[in-house]
C-alpha cells in the first residue's frame, strides 16, 4: 500500500505503552509506525465500502423478489415431503 500523494499530517495521543508496543510491531514486521497507522485507517475506512457495497446488494435482491407472503409458506408435511425429493 502506498500513500505518497494527497498525505494529511496527523497529531495522535496514545500512552506511552500503546506507542511502545506499536513501535516494537511495526520494527518487527519492518515497517514505520507511520504505515501501520496510514493501514489501520485505511482498513476503518474501507469497512464502510464494504457495509455500502452489502447494503446495495441486498436492497438488489430483495427488488427481484416479488408477491411474496408470509401465508405462502409450505406446511411442515409439504417442507419434509420436498427434501425427500
Amino acid at each position: 500500500m502506498c500513500y505518497d500523494r494527497d498525505m494529511r499530517n496527523l497529531t495522535l495521543s496514545v500512552p506511552d505503552e500503546v506507542y511502545r508496543r506499536a513501535r516494537i510491531k511495526a520494527a518487527e514486521q519492518g515497517r514505520s509506525l507511520s504505515a501501520l497507522v496510514a493501514e489501520f485507517l485505511a482498513s476503518l475506512a474501507g469497512a464502510d465500502d464494504r457495509y455500502e457495497r452489502l447494503l446495495s446488494q441486498q436492497e438488489e435482491v430483495l427488488a427481484e423478489i416479488e408477491d411474496f407472503r408470509a401465508g405462502d409458506r409450505l406446511g411442515r408435511g409439504e417442507l419434509h415431503d420436498r427434501a425427500l425429493r
